[in-house]
């Protein structure tokens, strides 16, 4: 059964290849959905996929890539969008 995260991402998440780190792990996961900066200085993450992928790619947002100092991580469960693959925004 396919789950919807919203997962929003604090600390040095910008300018750090982050959002497009993501993608690689999404891709791998078979997760579908987007990563965006947003002007907080945060990035958002809508994530979809198996639960388990899903919580192996949350496991992956509090690390990050090896330049990102994440801070703090804030995941809700929202409704299924049924995004056709994961893009960088």
């Amino acid at each position: 059964m396919k789950k919807h995260l919203n997962i929003k991402i604090y600390g040095i998440v910008q300018g750090i290849f982050f959002r497009a780190t993501a993608k690689e792990k999404a891709d791998q996961l078979g997760i579908k959905g987007f990563a965006k900066n947003q002007p907080d200085g945060s990035v958002l993450i809508e994530a979809e996929g198996k639960k388990k992928n899903l919580d192996e790619f949350v496991k992956w947002c509090h690390i990050g890539p090896p330049l990102a100092r994440v801070e703090k991580v804030v995941v809700i469960e929202g409704k299924l969008k049924n995004f056709p693959q994961f893009t960088v925004n």
